[in-house]
């Protein structure tokens, strides 16, 4: 759970700096890819610590990887690495959305 959980909250500082190079250092569209990978993926650090708490490992894991995936490819392109990128991104929304089902499954389940 400690390597979860550093995960988590190195995820959650990433989102910070990306928002803050977003809003200070970049323009153009990079602007807009930086500010939704960081809203995102500190949404997702939250939740994975909140997951973790919950003992649910599983949609903790879905969050953190998901959040890397998502926000990663929109900071690579931010940074100018190729557009096509944006195909991978998708791939980590879905491990997001499976991350909340799994949580909404565990909260039926009680």
């Amino acid at each position: 759970m400690n390597l979860l959980l550093m995960l988590a909250a190195l995820s959650g500082a990433m989102a910070v700096g990306a928002g803050a190079f977003g809003a200070h250092g970049a323009s153009g569209g990079a602007v807009e890819w930086l500010k939704t990978g960081g809203h995102y993926q500190l949404v997702h650090a939250v939740a994975a610590i909140v997951a973790l708490r919950l003992e649910l490992r599983g949609p903790a894991w879905l969050f953190v990887v998901g959040a890397g995936i998502f926000a990663g490819t929109l900071y690579l392109m931010a940074l100018g690495l190729p557009r096509w990128l944006g195909a991978i991104t998708p791939i980590g929304g879905s491990l997001l959305i499976a991350g909340w089902l799994w949580l909404a499954l565990a909260a039926l389940r009680g």
